[in-house]
């Protein structure tokens, strides 16, 4: 037997009819005259498929293109087809509509039908439809019809209680059903006249208005495995970080990823003062280095994860912040919103109050710096704000510590359908208080499912050695795994039972910040609270 999937032809008119005659044996036989045909492949030729056993075709999908919104959802067959004439048809419009599918009696268990809808979807995302529409008979219906609502024999279908012939195939497609329409096929008996209107999103539509400059779903990420050293100058450290800047442009990354503290080794100077006083010296030299890295971001064409550093801000606060210094010259910053115990024994910094993801070229992003990534209530904050890769700037001095924070960033691109790049500092730093010893295996995750690596890994540095991890992830996986995955973390949430929420608003909460006197945990509400919901 030898099975061909292919663009229909005027010369497979004898067998369409065959076929047609014999699958609509149950309201009355009728089928699409020559002419019809013609005119559907001169309009459309592309959106016109069959399928081919041993010569014959014995399977046809039909189809034309329509602007959506000139019909809306309660539209006739005969609305949508221009009365059979094909008229509604648009070589601009924004919709596959499927017209026609039928396999014939003798050759249904070979699924068939499934190779015509998947010839309709890859040529749906190929020329950037929003989706397929179509309306579904259900011919099973007559059966219950006394006793169930169309509404209430959908449910049946959808729960397989009731298997429909038509609507249980589509269902299994990834179709859903929009909306039951009345009067759709006057003659179906079998349906009593009632149809599903069927949607198939197409998950990679992008409008016209939404395109970016960077159209491409790979994304190229440079993760900095950074060395402690001694620099003898601010120059010298910022030309270390150039040499960096300038290494992952030659492999035309799109992120660059530094480490958290990473510039800890200018502390070297203030190693003779206590170290909260050492550490806001250090953060003297913040804005110098982050507008260096914004420079830097602009002439090497790369977006900057600029790690992290610490800040004082005009309330006299000291803070450990992260920037994105994005390639066309702008800048955003987050501020740590978990403060490990060492941070706040050794230099008296305090949390953060905003989770936010943020726009890039290369889609949406989210920072979190090293502690953070233990709480999963913020890496779902930003999941349900659309991040779709996370950078996690670290910095810990035992594989005890470093074991915390790669299994929860493993965790957190599993359970929120995203990448996750994690980038450590290695080595030793004899003349700087707090930052003797560093222990880090940089590496970037992915979720766990068939289009990925099967232990999640994307790719991973050598562990304490001083390296740039190039890396690149997919975006159009995240969608498809969205859709299609084997299992859906975010979709199948129990959102009837639980959530994870902002507390406050961003706003309200810097207003607390500045009214509360020391910013104390204990003091000042938490800003995520995990509520459950009644019903």
């Amino acid at each position: 037997m030898h099975i061909q999937t292919r663009t229909l032809q005027k010369e497979d008119y004898h067998d369409l009819k065959e076929v047609m005659i014999e699958v609509y044996s149950g309201i009355g036989g009728d089928y699409w005259p020559k002419s019809s045909i013609t005119k559907l492949l001169s309009i459309f030729p592309e959106g016109q498929f069959c399928v081919e056993v041993d010569g014959k075709v014995v399977a046809i999908a039909l189809s034309i293109r329509v602007q959506y919104a000139q019909f809306g959802d309660n539209h006739t067959y005969h609305e949508i087809t221009g009365g059979y004439t094909f008229k509604t048809h648009s070589d601009e419009g924004d919709y596959m509509y499927g017209i026609e599918v039928f396999v014939h009696p003798d050759y249904r268990d070979l699924r068939l039908g499934r190779r015509l809808y998947d010839a309709r979807k890859e040529l749906c995302e190929q020329l950037n439809l929003k989706g397929i529409l179509a309306g579904g008979r259900i011919p099973n219906y007559n059966k219950y019809a006394d006793e169930l609502s169309p509404r209430e024999y959908i449910a049946k279908v959808k729960q397989k209680e009731i298997y429909d012939p038509t609507l249980t195939f589509q269902l299994s497609n990834d179709f859903h059903v929009r909306k039951v329409l009345r009067g759709y096929l006057p003659g179906d008996s079998e349906s009593k006249e009632y149809a599903t209107l069927l949607e198939w999103i197409n998950i990679y539509y992008v409008a016209e208005k939404d395109k970016k400059p960077h159209t491409d779903s790979i994304i190229r990420l440079g993760v900095i495995q950074w060395q402690m050293r001694l620099f003898k100058n601010l120059n010298a450290f910022l030309e270390q970080v150039e040499f960096f800047a300038n290494a992952v442009s030659d492999y035309r990354a799109d992120f660059m990823v530094l480490p958290e503290f990473f510039n800890t080794p200018l502390m070297a100077d203030f190693n003779d003062l206590p170290e909260p006083v050492a550490i806001r010296k250090l953060a003297d030299f913040t804005e110098a280095v982050r507008d260096k890295l914004c420079e830097l971001a602009i002439s090497y064409n790369v977006n900057i994860v600029g790690g992290s550093m610490p800040l004082v801000d005009t309330d006299g606060k000291l803070y450990n912040v992260a920037y994105l210094c994005r390639r066309d010259g702008s800048f955003e910053e987050y501020r740590k919103i978990h403060i490990t115990p060492n941070e706040v024994k050794h230099y008296g910094m305090v949390g953060g109050y905003e989770i936010r993801a943020f726009d890039t070229d290369c889609g949406k992003i989210g920072m979190l710096i090293c502690y953070d990534v233990e709480f999963p209530e913020l890496g779902r904050i930003l999941a349900q704000q659309g991040m779709q890769i996370l950078f996690v700037p670290f910095l810990t001095d035992t594989q005890n510590g470093y074991s915390r924070v790669r299994h929860c960033a493993q965790a957190r691109a599993i359970e929120n359908e995203c990448y996750v790049a994690i980038s450590g500092c290695v080595g030793n730093l004899p003349r700087v208080q707090n930052m003797d010893i560093n222990y880090a295996q940089s590496a970037v995750f992915t979720p766990s499912d068939f289009q990925f690596p099967t232990n999640a890994v994307k790719a991973e540095a050598t562990t304490n050695t001083e390296m740039v991890l190039i890396a690149d992830v997919d975006l159009s996986l995240l969608k498809e795994l969205h859709e299609h995955g084997s299992v859906q973390v975010l979709k199948d949430r129990r959102t009837d039972l639980y959530d994870v929420t902002l507390k406050k608003a961003a706003k309200k909460a810097m207003k607390q910040k500045k009214a509360s006197p020391d910013n104390d945990p204990e003091q000042v509400a938490p800003i995520i609270v995990v509520s459950e919901v009644n019903g």
